[in-house]
């Protein structure tokens, strides 16, 4: 009875870690197009590769690379399958947001909440600036303008 409950426990485990694993994205390699522009652009960094469909219809293919700008700070640069960067995300400190921001943010959740802060330039030269909040045992995206209005919530999964 004891082996037949230990291999159910087991069972049940292996069928958690294989959920989890299917909302994991996977490491990729994308097209050497795609290499020869991140080279380009980050010389000498060493990126992690993953891809990811966005759009409408989920139709259009994404290639992230995630890498370490320095011990401390990390970044993630998208491309497109032809090379070109879609968007850049950078990691930042409380500190760097507006002040409008860190004023929302401190009104709104306590600072045990905040769980990470980037800021976002996309293609067109637009930034951003993105706040990862727990609240609730769920994840939220904030995202705030460049003078650091408050713009929208997205709950992640």
């Amino acid at each position: 009875m004891k082996k037949i409950s230990v291999i159910l426990a087991l069972f049940g485990f292996s069928f958690l870690l294989a959920q989890e694993g299917t909302n994991m994205k996977k490491t990729v390699t994308p097209p050497e197009v795609v290499k020869v522009a991140f080279e380009k652009e980050y010389p000498g960094k060493i990126p992690v590769w993953s891809e990811e469909y966005v759009g409408d219809d989920n139709d259009e293919l994404r290639y992230e690379a995630k890498y370490n700008v320095n011990k401390t700070t990390k970044a993630l640069a998208v491309y497109d399958n032809l090379g070109n960067m879609k968007a850049y995300e950078l990691q930042i400190p409380l500190s760097k947001l507006p002040v409008k921001a860190q004023t929302y943010l401190k009104k709104n959740y306590p600072s045990k909440a905040i769980k990470e802060i980037a800021v976002v330039v996309d293609d067109k030269n637009k930034t951003t600036y993105e706040v990862g909040v727990e609240k609730d045992s769920k994840f939220y995206d904030l995202i705030f303008d460049k003078s650091g209005g408050f713009d929208v919530s997205i709950e992640k999964n």
